[in-house]
């Protein structure tokens, strides 16, 4: 299993699409999943998340696939 940026199902930098396309889910549904999760689990969830995101953004290699 390789993990992969989505480089065509991307919004802001693919970190989404590309775990949907992995794992064979929904990407709206990984999307949704995520800001539902940053925002419902109290403390600093939102800037873990944001913070988590750029850096699989930035370390995760460009999708040829997807």
């Amino acid at each position: 299993m390789k993990l992969r940026r989505a480089t065509r199902d991307k919004w802001i930098l693919g970190v989404c699409g590309g775990i949907a396309h992995t794992f064979d889910l929904p990407p709206m549904g990984v999307r949704l999943a995520t800001v539902v999760l940053a925002i419902i689990i109290p403390g600093p969830s939102l800037v873990a998340t944001f913070v988590a995101y750029l850096v699989l953004g930035l370390l995760l290699p460009p999708s040829d696939e997807f």
